[in-house]
């Protein structure tokens, strides 16, 4: 991100430089090239700063919301439906191996959209799974298929782009969950059948080993680098959870779930519009009548919940300021559309647009880059959340993943060096997931 960063700001000032020079003014008002470049810098860190207060109510209304779930059980009951398909899914991991649970509640997690609960389950995930590795250092095929289910980013509920689709003033939030339902299934569905596929061409080597891989427990790394961090994130009653995960419902009960999503999505896409303005008052309604059906203390754990959305906006001013000064910069100063303007000729007669362009290739290498092109599309009044890119970026970034950072993360967490056919499986998948959001928006809202 360090070199994206300069590279977007070091580009953007060669270019307003090189155009300056050359600038005649058409008036005495024009503002010059280096004029305007100034302006967008201050202008868009300022809209960061406004964006993120925007976002503090909303990021605080879900995050209530998704704690209710969890005290009350969701996770574990997500965790028991998916148990016998995952089995199935990872025959090389006994179905009571600690890794099962975790790599369950991992996922379960991630399909409610709880991504600061679904990493440190995911790292533990991987800690036991490299407790099953005879190749210390080298990725086994159950390691390669969970983080490219991971990288495919398999979500239900993409809260957080809801939060900043309404933040930024759209009249329908929720519109893009059946978008991102269709793409995240398509995803996720090509995550596993490639990373089966590739696992054939990339043999794991016979006796190859590692020291480090002894000391992968002491390895673990959290979001931040910090090796301690991803220890002190993980819940304190983890073990408790998959002791309770344990026992799974039967087998027609996970398929009966799975023909239920399944369901889901035509249902969605025939009546999508009809069914968006009930999604958010529904899911409130569902979500604490859960949590009072279970006995949870619905309100304060709910407080408890928005005390976290609060702090998770707020920490993300530093970030959005950043990547929106940049983004700013870069377009105003034309070299945005010098770059994107020839590929954007090729990929716009197939729904996607330059803007959107933009967005489909800095997704995989950097999140906070991604998160700030949404940003800056959404509150673009060229644009906004509620045109044909709005849609479509928005649920790009509900339906894939920063495939190079949870790659880092998870194999770091157990010094993996040698990764084998993850990365390409889950670069795989995220073609497939802008594939199937190009398709979606372009059938639903083009």
């Amino acid at each position: 991100m360090n070199a994206i960063f300069f590279a977007l700001v070091l580009i953007a000032f060669a270019v307003a430089g090189v155009r300056q020079f050359a600038w005649q003014a058409a008036g005495p008002e024009a503002a010059s090239p280096m004029e305007t470049l100034s302006l967008a810098m201050v202008d868009s860190a300022g809209g960061a700063v406004t964006l993120a207060i925007g976002l503090v109510g909303v990021m605080a209304l879900f995050l209530g919301l998704m704690k209710v779930a969890e005290s009350g059980g969701l996770l574990v009951i997500i965790a028991r439906t998916l148990r016998p398909l995952m089995v199935r899914l990872f025959p090389d991991v006994p179905a009571e191996h600690p890794a099962m649970g975790a790599m369950i509640l991992n996922l379960a997690a991630n399909v409610l959209g709880l991504g600061n609960a679904a990493t440190p389950f995911g790292i533990r995930a991987m800690q036991e799974l490299d407790r099953l590795n005879p190749n210390k250092g080298t990725a086994t095929n159950a390691m390669a298929l969970f983080l490219a289910i991971n990288t495919s980013s398999v979500t239900l509920l993409p809260t957080g782009i809801i939060a900043l689709r309404a933040a930024a003033g759209s009249n329908d939030p929720a519109g893009i969950l059946p978008t991102t339902l269709f793409a995240t299934i398509c995803s996720t569905t090509v995550a596993i059948l490639s990373a089966k596929l590739y696992q054939r061409f990339w043999a794991a080597p016979a006796g190859a080993s590692d020291a480090v891989g002894n000391e992968s427990d002491a390895g673990a790394t959290g979001k931040d680098g910090d090796p301690a961090q991803a220890q002190a994130d993980l819940p304190q009653d983890s073990a408790a959870m998959q002791s309770e995960t344990a026992t799974a419902y039967p087998a027609w009960v996970s398929l009966t779930a799975l023909a239920c999503v399944a369901a889901i999505v035509p249902v969605t896409i025939l009546y999508g519009k009809a069914i968006a303005p009930w999604i958010i008052p529904g899911l409130m309604v569902a979500l604490l009548g859960f949590g009072m059906a279970r006995r949870v203390p619905v309100y304060e754990t709910f407080v408890e919940g928005a005390k976290e959305g609060f702090q998770v906006a707020l920490r993300i001013i530093p970030y959005l300021v950043a990547i929106l000064v940049a983004v700013g910069m870069f377009r105003s100063s034309g070299a945005m559309e010098l770059l994107i303007a020839p590929l954007g000729r090729l990929t716009a007669p197939l729904g996607l647009p330059p803007e959107a362009l933009t967005m489909a290739l800095l997704r995989p290498l950097s999140g906070s880059g991604a998160y700030g092109i949404v940003a800056s599309v959404l509150e673009d009044p060229a644009l906004g959340p509620d045109s044909y890119v709005g849609y479509l970026v928005s649920t790009l970034q509900g339906s894939t993943e920063t495939t190079f950072y949870v790659i880092a993360v998870y194999f770091g967490a157990v010094q993996v060096r040698r990764v084998r056919h993850a990365l390409a499986a889950g670069l795989t998948a995220d073609l497939a997931g802008v594939v199937a959001a190009v398709a979606i928006c372009a059938y639903l809202f083009g």
